[in-house]
């Protein structure tokens, strides 16, 4: 049996479990809930790793830019947290691609401050 036949078949049987054992969707549920806690917590580790070895260049933005870049995430997360309603109308999605723009543009314009003055 190759890998790959061996990888559908345990697909498959994860699939079956899911739809025919008793409390398989909540068990799917629950495992995603996991997964995606774990995500989170990845990212936000990388993110303090990255926070702690930058923190000078941060602090040399100016206090301008440096709220430009905060602010950004903060948009970003605001974003991403209410995605699913956003999403449910036609005028929530063309506000959602606003808010990424508007956090990309500011995280563009700390960019360039970051890269004029040299440090």
């Amino acid at each position: 049996m190759t890998a790959g036949a061996r990888n559908v078949l345990i697909i498959v049987a994860l699939a079956a479990a899911v739809a025919f054992l008793p409390g398989g969707g909540d068990t799917a549920n629950f495992v995603a809930a996991v997964l995606s806690i774990a995500i989170l917590a990845s990212f936000v580790l990388i993110l303090a790793r990255f926070y702690r070895e930058n923190r000078v260049a941060i602090f040399s933005l100016g206090d301008r830019h440096r709220a430009m870049l905060y602010g950004a995430i903060g948009l970003v997360v605001l974003a991403m947290a209410g995605i699913d309603r956003l999403f449910d109308t036609s005028i929530g999605v063309v506000i959602w691609f606003a808010m990424m723009a508007g956090a990309s543009f500011a995280v563009y314009q700390v960019w360039r401050h970051y890269r004029e003055y040299g440090f």
